[in-house]
């Protein structure tokens, strides 16, 4: 609808620009070839007045302080990305009119969705941000951004699913609990940026094509021969038929449990995906799943590596006549093959029982991490550990013992993997004074600790998310079993690693090992 703008065509041509408020818009008015221009005032890329910008030829606006131009007839960013709002003009008895109306809300979605897909290729997390905001104006919640972008990388990880994807479920459940508008966008923003992050530069690594009807002791065979052509084609025969990822979760938990797999991801990111699918609802199903199941395919199965070996004999080993009670003491301090051991003497115990110990010797750990291999510059590539090393055995005893309560079958294999953890990491820690990281009231940190992920200041998506990964599933831990053993070396072992700045650049420490690397190939 046109609407006076009150200004006349010669007032307009004589002064050249004119800016007019109309309907909470400032409206730029530019005379400029004989032809009258409306657009926005201010400019798309930080909000600086156009109004003070140069004017070229042809109908090129310049705005001086990023030197970001625009063409007055379309809008179009002819140098930089977002393009700026356009009015349509007619005049009248020599009075200019101008349409303010907004386009129609689909159109906005459209140019909102389009606008994201270029900001995630820039990885520019500022226009990300103002394109969300844009689909929420337009009507829209901010979570079909995150659908469009799970959409838009599918197909673009060659190794599947990655903590972009997993971390994105909790990043939901943190805007949902958010104080303000504001905390809400941040929390929604995080996962699109993460998956910008981990796309940047990314090739196209589609999908296998086909579908075959849903059998679930043919996919279990599928990914055990890391045949992604038939367990994708399983996968999309379940949806096909209108399985829910409620129906696949047993049997995708079995295989992720099947191997002591990519450091705890695979049963991570199981428990992941289904809570990513509940929160989105159906049309991330798709883009979800088959980035799960390509990872579950390609899992490096770390129960074969020398070091591991003794996983599987203890596994067929498992035996209920062997009840010797187990506490976190007992396993503290082991070697991978010792706490296997220690672990097959206590396999007729309540599961519980177990994973309390297992669980209480992980967070020892934890809170005793050895800071020298975090920083150190002068050792093998094997011993580059760091804080994740330590919080997987949190994040992946969590995921095992929700996946374990729908297959309690599959405890023997999750236990014996967190023992895993706790073996694995025997080498890097070091009875230390640990009395200042002591917390009084779990609840009362765990909910500070949330809120200071509104404003993390962490530039690496990984370690971000990481903070609320851990921090999600010490929270679920203790709901679960608020007087647990565990409870206040955990809670200490996770205050202390949220308050420990990481080394995250190992200049020196790298330029070491590639010249050790290369001087070994002879």
């Amino acid at each position: 609808m046109f609407e006076p703008a009150g200004v006349t065509q010669d007032d307009l041509e004589r002064r050249g620009r004119r800016v007019v408020r109309k309907g909470g818009k400032q409206i730029l008015l530019i005379a400029s070839g004989g032809r009258i221009f409306a657009i926005a005032n201010r400019c798309p890329h930080e909000g600086y007045p156009l109004s003070e910008a140069t004017l070229g030829p042809p109908c090129v606006l310049t705005c001086d302080w990023h030197n970001w131009k625009f063409d007055l007839t379309s809008g179009e960013a002819l140098v930089g990305r977002d393009p700026v709002r356009t009015y349509p003009v007619r005049l009248a008895d020599g009075e200019i009119l101008v349409d303010l109306a907004d386009a129609p809300a689909e159109q906005r979605r459209r140019r909102a969705l389009a606008g994201l897909d270029v900001a995630m290729a820039d990885n520019d997390r500022t226009r990300m941000a103002r394109e969300v905001a844009r689909l929420e104006r337009a009507g829209f919640e901010a979570r079909d951004a995150l659908i469009h972008a799970l959409q838009r990388v599918d197909g673009r990880l060659e190794g599947g699913m990655t903590h972009a994807h997993a971390a994105a479920a909790d990043w939901l459940a943190l805007s949902a609990r958010a104080p303000s508008p504001e905390t809400r966008l941040v929390a929604l923003l995080e996962p699109i940026g993460h998956l910008a992050w981990d796309t940047l530069g990314a090739g196209r690594f589609p999908y296998p094509d086909g579908a075959r009807p849903w059998d679930a002791r043919a996919f279990v065979a599928a990914t055990e021969a890391e045949d992604e052509l038939a367990a994708q084609a399983l996968i999309a025969g379940a949806l096909a038929e209108g399985l829910t990822y409620a129906d696949l979760r047993p049997v995708l938990a079995e295989v992720a449990l099947a191997h002591y797999a990519d450091f705890g991801h695979s049963a991570i990111y199981t428990l992941k995906a289904g809570q990513l699918i509940d929160a989105l609802g159906s049309e991330a199903a798709g883009p979800v799943l088959r980035a799960l199941v390509r990872q579950l395919v390609y899992a490096r199965r770390e129960d074969r590596l020398p070091e591991f070996r003794g996983y599987a004999p203890a596994l067929e080993s498992w035996s209920p006549r062997r009840a010797k009670p187990a506490v976190a003491e007992d396993f503290i301090g082991l070697s991978t093959p010792a706490i296997l051991k220690r672990l097959a003497a206590s396999s007729g115990r309540p599961p519980a029982e177990l994973y309390d110990a297992l669980l209480g010797a992980a967070a020892w750990s934890l809170l005793h991490f050895d800071l020298a291999f975090d920083r150190a510059a002068g050792r093998v590539i094997a011993d580059n550990v760091s804080w994740l090393d330590f919080t997987h055995a949190l994040t992946f005893a969590n995921a095992a013992r929700r996946l374990c309560t729908e297959r309690p079958d599959l405890w023997p294999a999750a236990l014996l993997q967190l023992a895993l953890f706790v073996g694995r990491n025997k080498a890097y820690v070091q009875p230390q004074d640990v009395s200042a990281w002591r917390v009084g009231d779990p609840a009362a940190f765990v909910g500070a600790e949330m809120s200071r992920l509104y404003d993390h200041g962490v530039v690496e998506p990984i370690i971000a998310c990481h903070r609320l990964k851990v921090l999600f599933a010490l929270e679920d831990e203790l709901a679960q079993s608020p007087d647990a053993p565990w409870t206040d070396t955990l809670c200490a072992g996770v205050n202390r690693y949220l308050n420990t700045p990481p080394k995250r650049h190992h200049g020196l420490r790298v330029a070491r090992q590639a010249r050790a690397f290369i001087a070994a190939e002879g």
